[in-house]
C-alpha cells in the first residue's frame, strides 16, 4: 500500500519551468521548519502538558451532560432525543462560532484566543448547574459551545506554527489525549456523583475540575514564536475560506472527519440509554465508569504519529476506520463484555482516525493554517451534533440496532471518501510526466 492516507501518493512533479503548487507546499513547511518546539527541546513539554490540560477541559465541559442523559429526561420529563439537545446544542454552536473565532486569533494570538475562550467556558460551566429548565439548560450550553470555539482551532494553528513537522502528528495526538482524557474522567465523575447527589452536582463537579484545567493551561503554555499578525479583513477571510475548500484533499479531510464523529457521537450519546435499560439495568455510576474505555482513546491518539510512520497516512485511516466498524458490529450483542469490547474498538478506532485527519490538516495548509483548522473543525462538532441528535432518533425508531446502523453508514462514507481519493491520485499520477520525486511527505505531498 502506498504510504499515504485519503488519496495521497507520493508527488511527481510534472516537466513543468513553474513550480506545482504542491512542491512550493511542501518546500514552506520545510523551510519555516526552524525554531520550532520538538521532543527534547526547552518549552516542548511545557505546551504539551499545557495543550493537554486544556484538551481535558475542552471535552469534560463540552460534553458533562452526555453521560447524564438518562437523568435529565427523568428530571424534565423529557425524551432521549430532547434531552440530547443539551449536547448538540454545544457542538453546534461550536462547530458554527469556530470559523470567526479563527479569524480572531489571526489578529489577536492563538494564545490570547485559547486563553479567552477557555475561561468564559468555564464560568458559563460554573452557571449550567443552575439552569431552572431544560430549555435554559439548552441555551447555556450553547453558550459554552460557542465560547469553547476558540480553543480548539487556535490550537491546531498553534502546534502547526510552534512544532517542528516531523512531530506535528505527535503533539497533536497529546492535544487529542487530552480531549479523550477529558471526556472520560468527566463522564466518569459526572456518573458517579449523579448517582450520590443528583446531575446538577455532577455538572458543578466538571466545572470546577476546569477551573483547575484553565489555571494550570494560564501558567503552562509558551509564548508563541513563529505567530504574525494578521488583519481582519473579510473580503480576505473569503478568499483563504474559499480557497481552502477549493482544495480537494481538506475537502476530503473535513469530510472524514464529519463521519468519524456522527459514529462517534451517536455511539456515546445513546449508550447510556442502552445500559440503563433491559437487559443490563447498570445504575447511573456504573454507566458513567463506561467511559473508561476513553484511555483507549487516549493511547490510540497518542499514538497516530507511530501508526503513520509505519502504515502511511491511508493506511492508518483504513485501521481506523476498519476498528471503528468491528466495534460497532460486535457491540449489537446482549452481552455487557461484548459491548464493552465494541466500545474500546470504536473508541480506538475513532481518536486514531481524528488524530490523523486533523494533523493532515494542518500540515497541508501553509496559509491561513487557523481557518484551515476551523474549518476542519466545523465540520467535526458538526458531525457530533448531527451523530447525537440522530443517533438519539436512530434509538427510538430502531433500538441499538438502529443506531450502529447509522454509524455503519457513516463508516462506509469514510471508506469511500479514502477510495475516491485512492483514485483521483493515481489518476493524477498517469497524466504527470515524472521528472524528478518528491520524498514523501504525508498528507500535504498530495496535489489532489
Amino acid at each position: 500500500m502506498p504510504p499515504a492516507s485519503t488519496g495521497a501518493s507520493t508527488l511527481t512533479v510534472a516537466a513543468s519551468p513553474q513550480p506545482s503548487p504542491v512542491a512550493a507546499r511542501v518546500a514552506t513547511t520545510d523551510s519555516a521548519a526552524t525554531d520550532r518546539l520538538e521532543p527534547g527541546r526547552p518549552g516542548y513539554r511545557r505546551m504539551s502538558f499545557a495543550l493537554f490540560a486544556a484538551g481535558v477541559a475542552t471535552f469534560a465541559l463540552l460534553y458533562s451532560t452526555q453521560a447524564l442523559l438518562p437523568a435529565v429526561s427523568a428530571s424534565f420529563g423529557a425524551t432521549a432525543g430532547q434531552a440530547s439537545w443539551t449536547v448538540s446544542a454545544a457542538t453546534g454552536a461550536l462547530a458554527l462560532c469556530v470559523l470567526p473565532m479563527s479569524a480572531l486569533s489571526e489578529r489577536f494570538g492563538r494564545r490570547q484566543m485559547m486563553t479567552a475562550s477557555l475561561t468564559v467556558a468555564v464560568l458559563v460551566g460554573l452557571l449550567v448547574p443552575f439552569a431552572p429548565s431544560l430549555g435554559w439548560l439548552i441555551a447555556l450550553r450553547a453558550v459554552q459551545g460557542a465560547a469553547l470555539a476558540g480553543l480548539p482551532a487556535s490550537a491546531m494553528a498553534y502546534l502547526a506554527e510552534e512544532v517542528r513537522p516531523k512531530a506535528l502528528v505527535a503533539a497533536i495526538g497529546l492535544f487529542v489525549a487530552g480531549n479523550s482524557i477529558g471526556g472520560m474522567s468527566g463522564r466518569i465523575l459526572t456518573g458517579w456523583i449523579a448517582q450520590l447527589w443528583g446531575w446538577r452536582a455532577a455538572l458543578g463537579a466538571v466545572g470546577l475540575l476546569a477551573v483547575v484545567c484553565a489555571v494550570v493551561f494560564h501558567f503552562m503554555i509558551p509564548r508563541a514564536r513563529n505567530f504574525t499578525p494578521g488583519t481582519l479583513n473579510p473580503k480576505a477571510l473569503a478568499k483563504t475560506v474559499g480557497g481552502h475548500l477549493a482544495d480537494p484533499l481538506l475537502r476530503r479531510l473535513y469530510a472524514i472527519g464529519a463521519l468519524f464523529m456522527t459514529v462517534f457521537g451517536a455511539v456515546y450519546t445513546v449508550i447510556g440509554y442502552r445500559l440503563v435499560e433491559a437487559p443490563f439495568n447498570l445504575p447511573q455510576g456504573v454507566v458513567g465508569s463506561i467511559f473508561l474505555v476513553y484511555l483507549v482513546g487516549t493511547v490510540s491518539s497518542a499514538a497516530a504519529g507511530k501508526l503513520v510512520a509505519r502504515l502511511g497516512r491511508r493506511g492508518a485511516l483504513y485501521l481506523a476506520v476498519s476498528t471503528t466498524a468491528a466495534g460497532l458490529l460486535l457491540s449489537l450483542a446482549d452481552q455487557l463484555a461484548a459491548v464493552l469490547l465494541g466500545l474500546v474498538l470504536i473508541t480506538a478506532g475513532f481518536f486514531a482516525g481524528h488524530a490523523v485527519a486533523s494533523s493532515s490538516v494542518s500540515r497541508t495548509a501553509t496559509k491561513g493554517r487557523a481557518q484551515a483548522s476551523a474549518l476542519y473543525q466545523s465540520a467535526y462538532y458538526l458531525g457530533s451534533s448531527a451523530g447525537g441528535t440522530l443517533g438519539a432518533v436512530a434509538f427510538h425508531a430502531g433500538g441499538w440496532a438502529g443506531t450502529v446502523s447509522l454509524g455503519l453508514l457513516a463508516v462506509l462514507g469514510v471508506v469511500s471518501i479514502t477510495l475516491y481519493g485512492t483514485r483521483a491520485a493515481r489518476a493524477e499520477r498517469r497524466r504527470t510526466v515524472p521528472v524528478a520525486s518528491v520524498p514523501h511527505r504525508g498528507m500535504a505531498s498530495v496535489q489532489n
